[in-house]
């Protein structure tokens, strides 16, 4: 049963004590790289194990500054693509309303799924990151994703420009339905529809 008498944990969270400034965004974009090139290239056995070492440095350099969700930057940033988080691909808004957003998106390597095509299991993390985006537009309370479907319709093409739209098409009460689209020029890539609920007062 829900617990209606705790405030909204998503509404009350508290701003960032360090967002990571001008710098977290060429870190993120860094990152990025590597994984397209761990994902685009085949080196010779040296190099992997010099590549391992200096990956096991970085890791223990960070690791020190592990930290709770409530300090974690990624997913925060709504000033860089992808809000900055290095799983999400990393999509820039270029048309922003309360009922519909448009933005540009580009799969790199790293998002390869076979034959120059992007894996099919990224394109729903795509339309749950911008329809979800969408959803909590417009002063909505919080939601959460409570179905999603997504049809293919063509190969999504790596290391092409996308773009990508997303329309609120009715909502009813705590329920909204939103629909998708992504398309390489005319080309319709794919589509989706989802259903999003908002959050009670103390749902997680």
């Amino acid at each position: 049963m829900t617990d209606t008498s705790t405030p909204d944990p998503w509404h009350l969270r508290p701003p960032l004590r360090w967002d990571g400034g001008t710098g977290f965004g060429p870190y993120i974009d860094a990152l990025r790289d590597l994984q397209d090139l761990v994902g685009s290239t085949n080196p010779p056995a040296d190099v992997l194990e010099a590549a391992t070492q200096r990956v096991a440095e970085l890791t223990e350099l960070l690791r020190q500054y592990r930290c709770g969700e409530v300090d974690l930057i990624p997913g925060r940033r709504h000033d860089l693509p992808g809000r900055g988080h290095p799983l999400l691909p990393a999509t820039v808004y270029t048309e922003v309303g309360d009922h519909h957003v448009v933005g540009r998106v580009r799969f790199g390597q790293y998002y390869l799924g076979g034959n120059g095509a992007v894996h099919g299991g990224a394109l729903p993390l795509l339309f749950d990151e911008v329809l979800g985006h969408l959803c909590n537009l417009g002063g909505r309370k919080v939601a959460r994703t409570a179905y999603l479907h997504v049809n293919y319709r063509s190969i999504t093409p790596v290391d092409a420009d996308l773009v990508i739209h997303a329309r609120i098409e009715r909502e009813e009460g705590r329920k909204r339905f939103i629909t998708g689209r992504l398309l390489h020029g005319d080309t319709l890539c794919s589509d989706a529809e989802g259903l999003f609920v908002g959050l009670l007062p103390g749902q997680p």
